[in-house]
């Protein structure tokens, strides 16, 4: 009998705020404890099911949906889901977790990691280009970013390692039963 449930954990916040970097520790942990997970990134979606998507707000809403159907899909079949994904608007992160009512767990986390830090650590060099206007619609320059107003976990990164931010979600999912403690 398994000791684990499918369930959808909604990584949201700025990018480079820390949604991929703990997921990668969350990966090894859920590895470490032989519990089978789907990850699905938000880059690697819209290069793969989303291709040909803009960044227009339509554009990000379809790739969403996409991403909270699947996700919807695989753990109401009993796969843990996570998903890295900026997702930016309020609405449409509640539209995915009104997918997953009544199938499954829907487990919002906001990453939430200051702007300031964000354009810190922007290893790809997206923010300058936002802000000198060579890239559009950028979420957190030109285009808005909506924090989520209730989420089941808020991780503030500040001063925290991804293992302690990952350490968090996993003492989340421990609390509410949806993984066995180590």
């Amino acid at each position: 009998m398994s000791d684990h449930k499918g369930f959808t954990l909604w990584m949201t916040g700025l990018s480079g705020s820390g949604k991929s970097t703990i997921t990668e520790v969350l990966i090894d942990e859920f590895e470490d404890r032989d519990i089978p997970l789907e990850v699905l990134d938000g880059d690697v979606v819209r290069e793969n099911l989303s291709k040909g998507l803009g960044f227009s707000k339509e554009d990000r809403d379809i790739n969403i949906s996409r991403i909270a159907f699947v996700a919807d899909l695989l753990s109401r079949n009993g796969v843990p889901v996570i998903t890295a994904a900026i997702s930016p608007y309020r609405e449409t992160r509640d539209h995915a977790r009104q997918i997953h009512e009544g199938n499954s767990t829907f487990v919002e986390v906001f990453v939430a990691t200051s702007l300031e830090d964000c354009e810190a650590r922007d290893t790809k060099g997206l923010y300058a280009k936002a802000r000198s206007g060579e890239i559009k619609e950028f979420t957190g320059i030109s285009d808005p970013y909506e924090e989520p107003l209730d989420p089941e976990l808020r991780i503030e990164t500040a001063g925290k390692t991804p293992e302690e931010s990952a350490q968090d979600v996993l003492d989340y999912l421990e609390a509410e039963g949806l993984i066995s403690a180590k």
